[in-house]
């Protein structure tokens, strides 16, 4: 599905993404024990969890100015940063240090995330190579493996401050692969915003907000998969960090698909198959009757929902004029990335009124929504 060249190429970005995935794997599936012991409602979470996604596009604003001052260190850096935050969130005896721990969590990925992709966006562009899904499917199978791994940690008893440290160990490792020799990122060098010229029309809009309801999705299932499972389902305890883990695993496999069939059909037919399929597994979730039809419909919905982040930013790129390139690819990371700062409140806020299958259900029909988006984007793409 895809060449030894690729990985070599993508080499310093993919350490990221693989780091972003172990952050955010870990993270997830030690949610509910983190919860417990701050002993905080739904609906409190959900804000506490949404300064990690303030901190976030906080940052990813301001990622491409101080890449510009850091250079070629800026995503060894930013990965380092994502290692140290990790460590907080167990530490946090309370929701307000909770709500610190993640506005450093945020702020070191949200940075990161702008490094990676537009750092991948100047090696395609430079070398001519298709690298976007294949790095996206490795952040997967990273989130998925780590999930999985906290989840059998979780269940032989350690605690949430051992699991994350080990983690972040692991991430700091990874931070020292993501260092290149030359690791450039074009059109970042005066900062964001510091061309007007020129225009990147509405192409990074529709691909922002499709990216923003893709990652809406993506964290309904790796934020609330976990308490859903073992909540509202019954499921023992360490069985619902499962949740999280198929999701992630699929999406990866979904990924990897998607690098494959990029090159044999046109990316707004690949964009619209995705939607369907992810309409039809959060629909799925939101009626599972168990714990096993309930990871099944996780699948789908990861399965569906994996190929549109990788894709938007691709047809971003590839949309835009080269000089614009870069750009266009922030606007559209920044403005999918408010996906992660309303999930959290919407999500929580809904599942505190009326229940999580109530939150799926609303997923359900922002991913419909979606499918419009989709329309327009594809009469661009002439």
């Amino acid at each position: 599905m895809f060449e030894r060249s690729a990985i070599a190429a993508s080499r310093g970005p993919m350490a990221a993404f693989v780091g972003i995935g172990v952050v955010w794997g870990a993270f997830m599936a030690t949610l509910p024990d983190l919860k417990e012991g701050l002993g905080i409602g739904d609906g409190e979470l959900g804000l506490v969890l949404v300064f990690g996604s303030i901190a976030a596009i906080a940052m990813m604003l301001a990622a491409p100015r101080i890449g510009g001052v850091l250079g070629g260190a800026a995503l060894p850096l930013g990965a380092a940063a994502m290692g140290v935050a990790l460590m907080l969130p167990a530490q946090a005896g309370s929701a307000a240090w909770f709500a610190g721990a993640m506005l450093a969590m945020g702020g070191a990925s949200g940075a990161a995330d702008v490094w990676m992709n537009a750092r991948l966006a100047t090696i395609e562009a430079t070398r001519r190579m298709k690298l976007m899904n294949l790095n996206h499917a490795v952040y997967s199978f990273a989130y998925a493996g780590a999930a999985a791994l906290t989840g059998l940690a979780r269940a032989a008893g350690l605690s949430p401050g051992a699991i994350l440290t080990l983690a972040a160990g692991a991430v700091l490792l990874l931070a020292l692969v993501a260092i290149e020799r030359d690791g450039a990122i074009d059109g970042f060098g005066r900062g964001y915003g510091a061309r007007p010229s020129p225009s990147l029309g509405p192409v990074p809009v529709l691909a922002g907000l499709l990216t923003l309801i893709a990652f809406l999705t993506e964290n309904a299932g790796e934020a609330w998969s976990a308490l859903y499972i073992e909540r509202d389902l019954g499921a023992a305890t360490g069985q619902g960090s499962y949740g999280p883990a198929l999701m992630a695993l699929t999406m990866g496999l979904g990924r990897l698909a998607g690098q494959a069939m990029a090159a044999r059909i046109a990316d707004r037919a690949l964009l619209r198959g995705g939607l369907i399929v992810a309409v039809a597994g959060a629909a799925a979730v939101a009626a599972a009757p168990g714990v096993l039809a309930a990871y099944a419909a996780f699948m789908l919905m990861g399965l569906g929902i994996s190929v549109v982040v990788p894709t938007a930013l691709a047809m971003a790129g590839r949309l835009a004029e080269p000089a614009a390139r870069s750009r266009a690819i922030a606007r559209t990371t920044v403005l999918g990335y408010v996906g992660f700062f309303l999930g959290p409140p919407v999500l929580g806020f809904v599942a505190e009124l009326a229940g999580l299958r109530a939150s799926y259900r609303l997923v359900a029909a922002l991913l419909l929504a979606a499918l419009a988006l989709q329309a327009r984007l594809a009469r661009l793409d002439r």
